[in-house]
Parts: C-alpha cells; sequence; structure tokens
C-alpha cells in the first residue's frame, strides 16, 4: 500500500463520521457544516481558476448547488433520506470508479482526465447499484425508500451527472495545469476533487424532486 492512498484511507476514516454527524443531526449543525464547506468551495474555485468569467460562472454555480443541498436536507418531504440516498450514490460511484479503475485499467475514457477508464465508469455503475440495493433493498434499511424501478433510474441518473460532474471539474484543473483543487484534505487534495460529482449531483436530483417525479 503506498503512501498517498495510506492517507486516503486515514483521512476518510477520520472525515467519514464526522461528516455523517454533522447530516444526521441536521438543524443549525448541517447549516454550520455546509456553509464551511461552501466557503472552502468557492476559495478553491477562485484560487484554481485564473479566467474572470469562469470565476464569476463557477460561483454562481457552486451558490445554487449548495442552496438545493440546503433545501433537499430541510425542506422536502423525506429529503432527509433523499438527501442520504444522493450522497450515497455519488460517494460509492467515486469509490467503485477509483477501485476498479485501478484494478482493471484498459482505455482511457477521455483526454480531459487522463486517469479515467472505461472500467473506471462501469465499476462506478456496478458499485453504486450494490452500496444502493444494501442499504435500500433488504432489511438493514437505513434509507427508508422503497428500491422501486423508477428509484432505480434515479440512482443510475444521478450516478451518471456524478460522473460528469467529476469530468468537467477536472477539464477545469487541466485548464489551470494543476492536478488538486487544494491540499486540505491529505491524500484527497482539495474539498472540491472530493465533493465534484455531488455539486453536480444535488441540483439535478432538485429539479426531478421539485417536480414531484419521486
Amino acid at each position: 500500500m503506498n503512501k498517498e492512498l495510506k492517507k486516503r484511507i486515514l483521512s476518510s476514516i477520520i472525515l467519514l463520521p464526522i461528516t455523517l454527524y454533522f447530516i444526521i443531526k441536521g438543524s443549525f449543525l448541517f447549516n454550520f457544516f455546509i456553509l464551511i464547506c461552501f466557503f472552502i468551495s468557492v476559495f478553491e474555485w477562485h484560487m484554481m481558476t485564473k479566467n474572470l468569467l469562469y470565476k464569476i460562472f463557477g460561483l454562481l454555480f457552486l451558490i445554487l448547488s449548495f442552496y438545493t443541498i440546503y433545501k433537499i436536507r430541510n425542506d422536502f418531504p423525506n429529503g432527509y433520506n433523499y438527501f442520504l440516498l444522493i450522497l450515497l450514490v455519488c460517494v460509492s460511484t467515486d469509490i467503485g470508479g477509483y477501485i476498479f479503475g485501478n484494478i482493471f485499467k484498459g482505455p482511457k475514457l477521455t483526454k480531459i482526465s487522463p486517469k479515467k477508464t472505461y472500467s473506471g465508469m462501469i465499476g462506478g455503475y456496478l458499485f453504486t447499484i450494490l452500496c444502493t440495493n444494501f442499504f435500500l433493498g433488504n432489511s438493514f434499511k437505513s434509507i427508508t425508500i422503497e428500491l422501486t424501478g423508477d428509484i432505480f433510474v434515479l440512482i443510475i441518473l444521478i450516478s451518471s451527472i456524478s460522473q460528469i460532474g467529476d469530468l468537467i471539474v477536472s477539464y477545469f484543473k487541466r485548464l489551470s495545469n494543476i492536478k488538486d483543487s487544494g491540499k486540505i484534505i491529505p491524500g484527497h487534495g482539495g474539498l472540491l476533487d472530493r465533493i465534484d460529482g455531488m455539486i453536480f449531483a444535488f441540483p439535478f436530483s432538485y429539479l426531478i424532486l421539485i417536480n414531484g417525479h419521486y
């Protein structure tokens, strides 16, 4: 196990319980948590992007994204469970892509992000299906949403948007000739490196939920 992977695992072990604590507690604690994440993301985007138009567009998009995160968690019927579902899909997509991509490697998905492979993309979908089936589809039921055909389609769509979001942020990092958006999380890089898929997945999910499709 290389040094970077050890840092990545240790950081995840520390940060995951803290993040879940704020999400589960909700109320002002959750709002405070996402506000801190918002300011860190804005700072990283500002430092990462040199083009003024991109800076402004990215700032507006981050405002929209974090607004939808706030609304889904606090104001939607069954919002807590949908929030957890979206989070689970994004995290499992990211983990599945990382694991499968490193094990199977194979053809590159795009020049935008040289480390992204077709095996990683497929692995992201497969691992997401396994995780959501475990948390929604059996007696454990941490998330009280029934795994129906419609929810399965939603899961695949969120996973797709998450992967697209990852590629979009990778594109802007490539434009800026940098590997990571920051150094705040050892082994992971910046906060934007970890939530790049989420900041696209939550607005997408918000539009679907606000139209009453689920």
